[in-house]
């Protein structure tokens, strides 16, 4: 049976804060990118016990934008724009780093005095080339903002972008679909053509796509110009659609810097050094979130 399946991708696990272990979907070695979207983290469900949390201490972006996505659980996120936004379920916050912005990612003392739970999608968006040099800002849409499709086997939000005949409120700054879809056992769902690029990730439950099964914890890409039908299977199935239209040309990626040009990564390379050489103290494009006296150093590799 012919598939529309033109690949499928399963997470590299990774420790990347602090004991939290997360699954790395994109990059993938055969899969760069999907429409803008270039990073793809999957975090969790993670259990903290009373005293510990999450932190992510403060560190730099450039080139792109960014939304943390839950499913439960909340962050505190903080910015050098003088942000202090609460991250909770089904909540877009669309951090857009442009040609600089540092932010740090914690759990609030009252939740680690209790213990918590956290799961979610961390994305990560390459901008335009003629807009890696914007301005950074952050927009926060709680989930009640959000455009939805329901009906009795099936419920769609709408992230970002434009599908399934809604649009966002956020602004992107190319044509992108981000969607969170949950469905019931045996319900039926398409996903037309309407972006070039277009794949799923399944975070619970599992779908069938033309005979193909595709579980949880993987990313089917799809062909270009075929509406997909999928099919759920299990009591509970949820999965996000992500895409668009196909970038302006390739990007380079080196730690949390995303540029088309090699030079803006070495150049915020240095500014990020010189910044941590000086406490911070003079400014610059990079500078410590307001109440934040730590940060994450360059790499060394």
């Amino acid at each position: 049976m012919f598939s529309a399946v033109a690949k499928t991708i399963r997470p590299r696990r990774r420790d990347l804060i602090g004991g939290f272990e997360v699954g790395r979907v994109l990059p993938a070695l055969d899969q760069r990118m999907v429409g803008p979207f270039v990073f793809l983290d999957h975090m969790g469900p993670a259990k903290f016990p009373a005293g510990k949390g999450l932190d992510v201490r403060p560190h730099p972006h450039i080139g792109l934008a960014t939304v943390t996505y839950l499913f439960e659980g909340e962050i505190m996120h903080k910015d050098s724009l003088g942000t202090e936004q609460a991250i909770r379920p089904g909540d877009v916050n669309w951090m857009v780093a442009g040609k600089g912005i540092v932010h740090s990612e914690r759990t609030r003392t009252e939740l680690r005095r209790a213990g918590s739970s956290l799961h979610g999608i961390q994305s990560w968006f390459a901008l335009p080339q003629k807009n890696e040099e914007e301005k950074p800002s952050f927009t926060h849409v709680p989930a009640a903002k959000l455009p939805t499709f329901n009906r009795g086997d099936m419920n769609l939000r709408l992230i970002l972008g434009t599908g399934f005949g809604l649009t966002s409120p956020v602004k992107v700054y190319s044509p992108t679909i981000y969607a969170d879809v949950m469905m019931a056992d045996r319900a039926s769902f398409d996903i037309p053509a309407d972006h070039e690029e277009r794949a799923i990730y399944v975070v619970e439950g599992q779908v069938e796509i033309s005979g193909q099964v595709v579980e949880a914890g993987t990313m089917a890409v799809f062909l270009p110009e075929l509406t997909v039908t999928l099919h759920a299977q299990g009591a509970r199935t949820r999965f996000m659609v992500l895409g668009g239209a196909p970038l302006d040309g390739p990007r380079h990626l080196w730690w949390n810097f995303v540029a088309s040009d090699e030079a803006k990564l070495a150049a915020a390379r240095t500014d990020w050094t010189t910044g941590a050489a000086k406490a911070f103290k003079d400014g610059g494009r990079f500078a410590l979130p307001p109440g934040e006296t730590e940060f994450i150093p360059l790499p060394k590799a």
